[in-house]
């Protein structure tokens, strides 16, 4: 009994101490933007970044996905999390992605997307909501697939949490908490076409991502032996991701 009494005790001691050993966190609550850099796709016109109301404002104008990027190649397994809701959608395929393993433009990603359905004679509606886990490069090109499966469709303001964990050759992928992928190996046969210069994708940044229409991002959380302890711990980040997760319940 004893034994188990300081178990307990040790737990709750530590447990807050753990919460920022090899965190990265960014609740954008300090209005800058250091150590963050853009990747567009076959060198494209960029898309637009900015702090707003205390959380990262996104927005893309076309089918090009924009990865907001930070993180270096000494990053190597860990958990990247972040909140996104979604306010206006483009004409087109709206599309919200988490990156890992980021590597100038090669990355490892999961993306939240619409397809459209072009009707005869003009017009389109948008199909039901999917979700696409890949490996492959920004600027496109083969691709290594992970996961491909429906999914509710993004609704306009409504929090969504989306968390990418990294660990050896492992990924897994959640939303709001539910485990939408579970763990998954990436193979990748360099001796078939095409695939002749993909990358181990052991190691790399973290990125966000967006395509097709303008979403909020906030609390951006990457935890790993790897990640140094940085961001914004000052802010009481705890209460802030409390009051985003109440947001969440709503819905």
């Amino acid at each position: 009994m004893l034994v188990k009494f300081l178990i307990v005790v040790t737990v709750l001691f530590l447990s807050p101490l753990s919460i920022f050993a090899g965190t990265f966190l960014d609740t954008f609550e300090d209005g800058n933007l250091d150590g963050w850099r853009e990747l567009v796709p076959w060198d494209r016109v960029p898309g637009s970044w900015e702090v707003v109301e205390g959380g990262l404002h996104g927005a893309g104008d076309d089918i090009s996905l924009r990865l907001f990027t930070t993180g270096n190649d000494t990053w190597k397994d860990y958990t990247v999390e972040f909140d996104v809701r979604l306010l206006k959608r483009r004409p087109g395929s709206p599309r919200i992605s988490i990156a890992v393993r980021v590597q100038e433009k090669w990355i490892v990603q999961c993306v939240m997307m619409e397809p459209v359905i072009v009707l005869p004679g003009g017009g389109n509606v948008p199909e039901k909501g999917w979700v696409h886990c890949y490996a492959g490069s920004l600027n496109g090109g083969k691709v290594k697939g992970l996961l491909l499966e429906p999914h509710p469709r993004l609704k306009l303001f409504r929090w969504v949490h989306l968390k990418l964990s990294a660990e050896g050759n492992i990924f897994t992928f959640w939303i709001n908490g539910e485990q939408v992928m579970e763990p998954t190996e990436l193979r990748v046969r360099r001796d078939r076409e095409g695939f002749e210069d993909f990358p181990d994708f052991q190691t790399g940044g973290v990125g966000i991502g967006l395509a097709n229409c303008t979403a909020h991002f906030d609390n951006v959380t990457v935890t790993g032996e790897s990640i140094p302890d940085s961001g914004d711990f000052a802010v009481t980040p705890q209460a802030k991701l409390a009051t985003t997760w109440g947001h969440l319940k709503k819905f």
